[in-house]
This record gives C-alpha cells, structure tokens and sequence, in this order.
C-alpha cells in the first residue's frame, strides 16, 4: 500500500517538537503533523494533546519534492459541530442589548474637526482626480510640515534652562 496524498493512514506518534509531532507509518515511513493540523482549536504545546507512543489516526495532506510527507490529525477526523446561531439582537451576556431596537448603527466614522483631509471650500465638490487629490494633499502637507517646522525652531529658542 503506497502512501498517497489524501489518505488516512494508522500511526504512532514518534518524536514531540515545539512544532509539532513525528509519526510512523505503515512502510518505515515517517511523517510530521505540523502544530496547526494537530486540532481544531488552538494548540499553545504539542504535549497537551499528544504523547509519544500514542496512536493516532492521520491524513496524508503533502508530500514535497524531498519526499517528507506532511500530515494531519484534525483533517483525518470530523470536524467538531458549530456552535448554534440564535437569532435576534445581539447582546451582552447580563442581556443588555448596547442599541435600543430600531436605532441603526452609524454608516461611518467621521473624523475629528482638524484632523485628516479636507477639501479646499472654493474647490467644487464631486469626484476629483488622482492627480488633484495628490496635488491637494502635497499642498496640505508642506503648509503643515513648514508650520511644525516654524513651531520647533520657536522651541528651541526657549530651551536649554529649566
């Protein structure tokens, strides 16, 4: 029986690493169960779910071009059953539901008075070009730049004693 990409295959845990766990397999083959193909839920150490000499039931999912075959426990069992969704409003677990029923939820972020970009008044409004909005922003950008320049240089006169 030759060991092919996609069949589950009976083996014996071999060796434990910080990334995952060496099994045998049928053939004198070997094979590794990388740590994220060890569940389906998150594994912080190998050794909590896997001990040496355990068996283990696994999926051939890769074998590369040095002929190392890649395995999996959690693809050769079923996967665990969602959790059920109820329908209805979300809430808090104490059942405070955070929006009153009928309120939307705002449509986006504004931002701050003063912060981020804003278009020169006698521009008109509607889509600009690229090439405007790049020419704006740069135009924004160096009175900005300057006035912190401007601002630092006030600074460092009044430096230096404290």
């Amino acid at each position: 029986m030759g060991i092919e990409v996609g069949s589950i295959l009976d083996g014996k845990v071999t060796g434990i690493t910080k990334f995952g766990a060496f099994v045998a397999l049928p053939g004198n083959r070997s094979g590794l169960v990388h740590i994220s193909e060890i569940a389906y839920t998150y594994v912080n150490d190998v050794h909590d779910l896997l001990s040496e000499g355990q068996e283990v039931k696994v999926k051939v999912i890769g074998i590369d071009d040095s002929n190392r075959i890649n395995l999996s426990i959690k693809q050769a069992l079923p996967p665990p059953p969602r959790p059920e969704r109820r329908p209805g409003p979300r809430s808090n677990e104490s059942g405070f539901s955070p929006r009153p029923e009928g309120e939307r939820r705002p449509q986006g972020r504004r931002p701050a008075p003063g912060r981020g970009f804003t278009p020169e008044p006698s521009q008109p409004r509607g889509p600009a070009s690229f090439e405007d909005q790049l020419k704006q922003f740069m135009q924004s950008s160096d009175s900005k730049l300057s006035e912190l320049h401007m601002n630092e240089k006030r600074g460092s006169r009044r430096g230096g004693r404290k």
